[in-house]
């Protein structure tokens, strides 16, 4: 999540990174990123009534500190970028 939130890299970009560092086929990485994605949009109701919190690392899913995001998202342009 860190290439996704930090530097806003799309699923393809980190499709292809994936490619590279890793040796897993291409059908195995869109898997596993299919199911990251699908998880991170659909869990972010819970982000969104976390309650106040310090910031311990420099990215925060935490919609007080950094995070915006509606809770309500869809992740079929992320999905679709994937495949």
């Amino acid at each position: 999540y860190f290439n996704t939130v930090k530097f806003g890299l799309s699923p393809s970009k980190i499709l292809d990174i994936a490619r590279g560092a890793f040796e897993y086929s291409e059908e195995e990485i869109k898997k596993y990123l299919g199911v990251f994605v699908r998880r991170f949009f659909t869990q972010q109701f819970k982000r969104s009534c976390l309650p106040d919190g310090p910031r311990v690392t420099e990215i925060s899913l935490s919609p007080r500190i950094s995070w915006q995001m509606p809770s309500d998202v869809s992740a079929a342009l992320w999905q679709s970028d994937i495949n």
